[in-house]
């Protein structure tokens, strides 16, 4: 499954790109799960971020290696893969894709492909990840005005 969410924002890409941060990544987190960062390391290949959801009844980590990173004057763009994932996710790589745009902001895209276990859950889980990236938007607009 494929979700693609593309924001654009008035910040240049330098700021976009300094932005990237762990802060940044608390504050993108939806309010359920819970979120607990285990360790966060940058967005540079080889970097880790480890993650423990909280489903109130039980816990599951989730842990992703940067396996890809690009910067230059006009990208700058990291892919993070699932390593160990919740149990209903068999496959994840989040690919960030932030531009510079013509108007001196940026845009910021979560570019994103997962498999389920199972086809049905594929259907069942799309929605909820699509309404969790798509609740980045307001956010990346604040973090990332003027």
């Amino acid at each position: 499954m494929k979700i693609k969410i593309r924001t654009r924002v008035k910040a240049d890409l330098q700021t976009v790109r300094e932005g990237f941060t762990e802060k940044l990544f608390l504050k993108l987190n939806p309010p359920f799960p819970p979120v607990k960062l285990l360790r966060f390391d940058g967005c540079k290949k080889g970097d880790k971020v480890e993650l423990e959801l909280n489903f109130i009844f039980f816990k599951q980590t989730w842990e992703s290696l940067i396996t890809h990173d690009l910067s230059n004057e006009t990208i700058f763009s990291f892919v993070d893969e699932g390593v160990r994932l919740p149990f209903f996710l068999k496959s994840w790589k989040h690919h960030h894709i932030n531009e510079a745009i013509e108007n001196g902001g940026a845009s910021i895209t979560d570019d994103i492909e997962f498999t389920t276990p199972a086809l049905l859950t594929n259907w069942l889980l799309y929605p909820i990840l699509y309404l969790q990236f798509l609740y980045r938007k307001p956010i990346y607009r604040k973090v990332f005005s003027k």
